[in-house]
């Protein structure tokens, strides 16, 4: 279960996630449920609704029922795992929850959501925990239902999966084949020691330095590099490398290359290329139509995006035509 919080959090705000509703949020406010950063606390910090917690908390039940909050996914996509984080609810944490989760088309009010299905059935919770629990469906979902027994307070909802863009709302001739949000990933790479790699195709221009991908200091003779899957096969005919907020840690060159399979044959789409510190290059890109690309960036460093812009081919679109049927 541990090589699924590896995957995107499809719920978080960085992404357009949205707290759309809770039943109450008597003492700590819904939306801070989704925000990217890690929970903290203060102790004795108080409001005029109590001690101040990082997450969402609702009163103490004096009468049957649950809790409950809804979130529309800022990435629709297959849920592999859900993390229910309990952190600094000590004595005042739900004891039970339900996750489910719907697809809808187009953008429904709460009331208007149906067909819910349970995706993670009724579990205990454990305090000042990151409760972690798989999830076996492969269907693709827009929302997520969480229901706590009987109240309580949770800092944070992850819902980590599988970006699947619906392809009826792409332009198959002119997008980003990186995209986290049309499907694109990172299946591998050298070193993620201070940040994840794919914040490098999230949506949206990094705010600070923190949402991008940066290495450690080699100390060495080798280089740095991530390996993308594109969302399809496609052409790139831009490239994107954006060094934003990287100052004094840029990396000094960067190349790319790409391939139709992983067991290749590879061959150049841009050549070894001088980069600037904190500055969003683009590169016109002559190549033939590939399905993956890597980034090898010189000897180390930070990158806040890379976009790879480009259309997709017959058989791209065939195939993301295809996995949008299948979930």
């Amino acid at each position: 279960m541990s090589d699924w919080l590896t995957l995107p959090d499809l719920a978080s705000r960085r992404f357009g996630g949205s707290v759309m509703w809770a039943n109450d949020e008597s003492f700590a406010e819904r939306e801070n449920l989704i925000t990217p950063a890690p929970p903290g606390f203060r102790p004795a910090t108080f409001g005029l609704k109590g001690q101040v917690y990082d997450g969402w908390e609702t009163r103490r039940r004096r009468s049957p029922g649950d809790d409950s909050a809804v979130v529309r996914l800022g990435l629709p996509g297959v849920i592999r795992a859900v993390v229910v984080d309990t952190a600094f609810f000590t004595g005042n944490y739900p004891p039970e929850c339900t996750v489910e989760a719907c697809a809808a088309s187009g953008y429904p009010d709460v009331d208007e959501l149906a067909g819910w299905e349970t995706v993670v059935p009724r579990s205990p919770l454990s305090g000042d925990t990151r409760n972690l629990f798989e999830v076996e469906s492969g269907k693709r979902y827009t929302h997520i239902r969480l229901t706590i027994h009987p109240d309580g307070g949770v800092a944070r909802l992850r819902v980590h999966g599988e970006p699947v863009a619906d392809p009826a709302l792409l332009d198959p001739v002119a997008l980003d084949l990186a995209a986290l949000e049309n499907g694109g990933r990172i299946i591998d790479c050298s070193n993620k020691f201070y940040s994840n790699p794919d914040n490098l195709l999230s949506p949206g221009q990094a705010t600070v330095m923190g949402e991008g991908w940066e290495t450690a200091r080699r100390r060495d003779s080798g280089n740095d590099w991530v390996l993308v899957r594109l969302a399809a096969e496609g052409s790139v005919r831009f490239a994107e490398l954006d060094t934003t907020h990287f100052k004094g840690n840029a990396p000094g060159w960067a190349q790319l290359t790409g391939a139709s399979a992983l067991d290749g044959p590879w061959f150049p789409l841009l050549e070894r290329t001088r980069l600037q510190p904190d500055t969003r290059h683009r590169f016109a890109v002559e190549g033939a139509a590939v399905g993956y690309v890597r980034l090898d960036i010189f000897p180390d460093g930070g990158m806040a995006r890379l976009r790879l812009h480009g259309g997709l081919t017959d058989r791209g679109l065939a195939a993301l035509a295809a996995r949008f049927a299948d979930v």
